[in-house]
């Protein structure tokens, strides 16, 4: 119950107030991201902040790291996933738990040395991309870390899909998801099955009808099996933070546990007992992640 309640209390809280400069990339594909920055542009260093399901630079986490990271000497980068900057993204498509290729231009479109931090699915698209990239994204990366990525999605999706959680989160989750889902299927109605979306009361169900096939997926098995992050921990070369709670409600310990025991030498555990989902305190959060990068 305290992994709960320390999830709801950090989402509730809405965190400080910070001044955001907006800046509208165009994608290769004629889609768009925004993203938004915060601190002086000529701050030395720069970190870029992957924030999680349905998240946007007004999330608590990401006001929170965009107020403290400033006076340490980081100017923020929040990039938002398609959609998630308050407008409808142009493509027929959406983001997911495993879009290393949309990490991967993001990060390169900067054209300098970054420090990066990805939260929840940002965490786990972040560390999937790690993975894959190998020493190959230290030309890109410095230093990364991970708050409370779903390291295994089919255990992650099992565990929201049940009891409280479903009550909990993934009702909420599915509010938005499904709105912005069927936004995109009253402008190309051939591409999905919008009865079978309007029932989704799960994960399971809406990843399977929406977001596996409109992301070139079989079906929701493969896009949980090729998106989770775990597997790729053992080839990550660079210096890598990965700070999961023990409590989290949306990935069960065992699955937690089993998820990073292959993790590279490069890799910084921090399993602490508490903190819930993205629920840690945001004073800790943010030293934490500062110590981590200053070296």
């Amino acid at each position: 119950m305290i992994g709960h309640l320390q999830t709801i209390a950090a989402a509730l809280a809405p965190g400080p107030r910070v001044a955001l400069d907006r800046s509208r990339w165009q994608t290769p594909d004629g889609d768009f991201i925004d993203v938004d920055f915060a601190g002086d542009e000529h701050l030395p260093r720069l970190a870029v902040l992957l924030h999680g399901l349905e998240g946007c630079s007004q999330s608590h986490y990401a006001r929170s790291l965009a107020r403290a990271l400033p006076h340490a000497g980081w100017r923020v980068a929040v990039a938002h996933w398609r959609g998630c900057s308050g407008e409808p993204n142009r493509r027929p498509r959406a983001y997911h738990s495993g879009d290393s290729a949309e990490v991967d231009w993001i990060l390169r479109r900067f054209g300098r040395e970054l420090d990066v931090i990805g939260v929840s699915l940002g965490g786990n698209a972040l560390l999937k991309w790690l993975g894959e990239r190998g020493d190959a994204a230290g030309a890109v990366v410095r230093r990364a870390a991970s708050i409370s990525a779903p390291l295994d999605l089919p255990a992650s999706a099992a565990a929201l899909d049940r009891g409280l959680n479903r009550l909990l989160y993934t009702r909420m989750f599915l509010a938005t998801l499904k709105a912005k889902s069927l936004a995109k299927l009253a402008a190309s109605p051939a591409l999905f099955d919008g009865e079978r979306l309007r029932r989704a009361r799960t994960f399971r169900e809406f990843d399977d009808v929406f977001t596996a096939p409109l992301h070139g997926f079989r079906d929701v098995e493969h896009y949980w099996s090729s998106s989770s992050s775990g597997p790729w921990l053992a080839r990550i070369r660079l210096p890598t933070l990965v700070i999961n709670a023990r409590n989290d409600p949306f990935l069960p310990e065992p699955a937690l546990l089993a998820a990073t025991r292959s993790a590279s030498s490069a890799v910084t555990l921090e399993l602490p007992r508490t903190g819930g989902h993205v629920g840690f305190r945001s004073e800790w959060l943010a030293k934490r992640l500062l110590e981590f990068f200053r070296p």
